[in-house]
């Protein structure tokens, strides 16, 4: 079940059961042209994927340890990364030609708010200079990936987005070098003693969405 509120011409949409990679890749390309030509209004899209794991522009088959799901060519920017249930999936399909032909504002912009929206359950999120994503600092100072970034421009249409984990089955990572960053670990909401609901997330996102892009 889909469910769709479009509002100052920004559709927010919200995917209830698992969503195909194939058919959400289908679904943002024809969406990014639309917005383009101006036939459908900016779009929000909250979603689950089946386990599956993506392979951005800059992926090295090396990261690639074991192909425990289904590997998809994804065609945005960055390395292999995993989707998968109890994943917030938000893809944003955006028209920088009307909010600045700013890409890098836009990734900060994605970064920012996830940081925010950590914040709505006292999670302190933070950016690394060298390392793509948001991450927190665990006891003893480990550093963990909690939300993950991948876009692409088209025509200066955003699409693709970010992905929060919520409560993922993290030992699915463990077939890939998650983005390429060796070294350092995965976490998510619950692990981090965060018990919630995708729903509440959800809530959290929207409620830290105009502070940051409606400006």
């Amino acid at each position: 079940m889909t469910s769709k509120n479009t509002t100052n011409k920004l559709e927010w949409r919200i995917s209830d059961e698992l969503v195909a990679y194939p058919d959400a890749l289908a679904e943002m390309e024809q969406r990014a042209l639309d917005i383009h030509q101006g036939k459908a209004p900016e779009l929000v899209w909250f979603l689950e994927h089946p386990p599956l794991y993506t392979a951005g522009t800059s992926t090295h088959k090396e990261d690639l340890l074991e192909a425990r799901f289904p590997v998809f060519e994804a065609g945005r920017g960055g390395e292999l990364t995993y989707h998968g249930p109890g994943q917030r999936v938000v893809y944003v399909l955006m028209d920088l030609n009307k909010r600045g032909r700013d890409v890098r504002k836009f990734v900060n912009n994605l970064e920012q708010w996830m940081i925010d929206t950590l914040a709505k359950f006292n999670v302190v999120g933070e950016r690394r200079d060298d390392r793509v994503g948001v991450w927190v600092v665990r006891d003893g100072g480990k550093e963990d990936k909690v939300g993950a970034i991948g876009v692409r421009v088209r025509k200066w249409v955003t699409f693709h987005g970010i992905a929060l984990n919520v409560e993922p089955d993290l030992t699915h990572y463990s077939g890939i070098v998650p983005c390429g960053i060796r070294g350092h670990g995965v976490t998510s909401l619950v692990d981090l003693g965060v018990p919630t609901t995708m729903a509440d997330v959800d809530v959290a996102f929207k409620d830290t969405f105009p502070d940051i892009f409606d400006k």
